[in-house]
């Protein structure tokens, strides 16, 4: 027999305090994020904005957003942080979503949220066509950092602890992790 396919609709109707999505037709319902999980997107989202949205300090050539919504195919997607090259989308999105697969995401990993990120949502973002992915976990204080080579994610640099880091496709800064991880 085959299973009924999640819908949108589905989705909105979940609480406001529960972040929905859906995966291969299942829906996926996620707790808001925790003070840590959110520190660290939100922290992230603000050290890339300078640089790569408005120029400072960087190149500029980038929209990235804290937890879009992505319409992929029959697939929605909330990464915590995402971005676009300006060739690609020259203007902020004015729907509530976007259908434009990213051209980098980071997911922040939870312990309610790291196996949907890393086993559901991977092969969804390869299938588009996200060229780079960040893996980070606040917990574990890692930076995982993937590149989209043919149909598959290769594992580039995995960053682990305090040390600043350079990270593709944004390695004209250096990322301040203790930073991200909430310890200043």
């Amino acid at each position: 027999m085959e299973r009924k396919r999640a819908t949108y609709a589905e989705l909105e109707a979940l609480p406001d305090n529960m972040v929905g999505e859906i995966v291969d037709g299942v829906l996926y319902a996620s707790p808001r994020p925790a003070g840590p999980h959110a520190m660290t997107y939100s922290r992230l989202g603000a050290e890339l904005t300078g640089p790569f949205t408005r120029g400072r300090g960087g190149p500029g050539g980038w929209l990235i957003y804290d937890e879009p919504e992505l319409h992929l195919a029959e697939d929605v997607l909330v990464p915590d942080v995402a971005g676009w090259r300006r060739e690609r989308m020259p203007e902020p999105y004015r729907t509530a979503f976007t259908t434009l697969a990213p051209d980098w995401l980071c997911e922040i990993l939870s312990p309610s949220t790291k196996t949907l990120d890393r086993k559901a949502k991977l092969p969804v973002y390869a299938r588009e066509g996200v060229r780079h992915v960040w893996l980070m976990d606040p917990e574990a204080r890692t930076l995982e950092v993937f590149r989209l080579e043919g149909e598959r994610y290769t594992l580039l640099a995995s960053h682990i602890g305090n040390t600043p880091v350079r990270a593709e496709p944004f390695e004209a800064i250096e990322l301040d992790l203790p930073f991200l991880w909430g310890e200043v």
